[in-house]
């Protein structure tokens, strides 16, 4: 791997369900692979809704059924994260749109990927946000985010050697 990290960043609509688990879930596997010094996360929202606001309740109870912590606070994505990170995974095709509509020249296109396009088991294209319903809409979402992050951090080790 190189010398300096690779750097990715998870984003959803409000980051309190979705990317922060993203985040979380591949903190848990970057830990358990060793290589902390290569891969660092950190994740945001497009909207401004929940600015400050910790990871919601539902969703770190599901997470943590599954050994996962989550933690920080949501933020909203800004135009220099373009710049700051490697890969930046959105959540929906929304989340996804909002962004490039950021990048207006298309610089940075190539970096803005959809999460579920690193799924290996689930055949979902989007990550559904569990916001408004019942607690196995959580559990599904850690589920899906666990195989596209196995499938991202696969993807990442071949592309850095």
């Amino acid at each position: 791997m190189t010398s300096t990290p690779y750097k990715l960043l998870f984003v959803c609509l409000g980051n309190i369900c979705r990317s922060p688990s993203a985040e979380g879930i591949m903190n848990h596997l970057i830990k358990q692979h060793g290589l902390e010094e290569q891969i660092i996360c950190d994740s945001a929202g497009t909207s401004s809704y929940h600015i400050g606001s910790p990871p919601d309740r539902r969703m770190t109870a599901a997470a943590l059924r599954q050994g996962i912590r989550l933690e920080g606070q949501a933020r909203q994505f800004q135009r220099a994260d373009f710049e700051e990170f490697d890969l930046i995974l959105a959540m929906d095709k929304e989340n996804y749109e909002n962004m490039l509509r950021l990048d207006r020249d298309g610089q940075y296109h190539h970096k803005v990927k959809l999460m579920c396009d690193f799924c290996t088991e689930h055949k979902d294209r989007e990550v559904p946000d569990p916001y408004y319903g019942g607690e196995a809409g959580f559990v599904y979402v850690i589920d899906l985010l666990h195989d596209a992050c196995r499938g991202l951090l696969k993807d990442i080790q071949t592309r850095l050697g």
